[in-house]
């Protein structure tokens, strides 16, 4: 032994080959591992960093962070955001994120883009709008959901700590 601590190859991995670890995969596995990756909440929404959050079955709870400048939407592996889904052509729509504006175009689909149920050549997109590239069916998000609530809440834990000071104040000086 070299004193390296190896683990023996699992025999049921056929995927691993050479000393180096150097692995092969088949395309539907890196598509697989991919999706995965990409489910994972991707941030936050924001002004700055809008997202498409999927609604539509498969898509559910799935996150694509928009980033500055065009991006590409369809079934194709060569999009920026990729949808597994027959209904979505291979290169289905552009989202242009210029200096805080967000447009949707569509790219000659097969089965259309729209947004709020409204067929569209291009649109600029606004906080909750409902997108659906065929099927696969999304919201734009420009804020998270509960923000207005937490701002409340503050707003309210605010005006009764100035309330209570007032009274407070009041009780003191009389």
């Amino acid at each position: 032994m070299n004193g390296h601590n190896q683990t023996p190859a699992d025999p049921a991995d056929k995927h691993s080959a050479g000393p180096q670890g150097t692995r092969f995969f088949a395309t539907e596995m890196l598509r697989q591992y991919t999706s995965e990756a990409e489910a994972t909440l991707d941030g936050l929404a924001s002004v700055h960093q809008p997202v498409l959050e999927g609604i539509s079955p498969g898509l559910a709870g799935r996150r694509f962070t928009l980033n500055e400048g065009r991006q590409t939407i369809g079934r194709g592996n060569d999009n920026h955001i990729v949808v597994d889904d027959p209904s979505v052509s291979a290169s289905h729509a552009w989202i242009t994120n210029k200096q805080g504006r967000h447009i949707i175009m569509n790219t000659l689909s097969t089965n259309g883009t729209f947004v709020n149920d409204k067929r569209i050549h291009m649109t600029m997109l606004k906080h909750s709008d409902h997108i659906r590239l065929g099927h696969a069916e999304f919201v734009f998000l420009t804020r998270e959901h509960d923000v207005r609530r937490a701002a409340n809440g503050r707003r309210i834990a605010a005006g009764a700590l100035v309330l209570i000071a007032v009274v407070a104040l009041a009780w003191w000086l009389i």
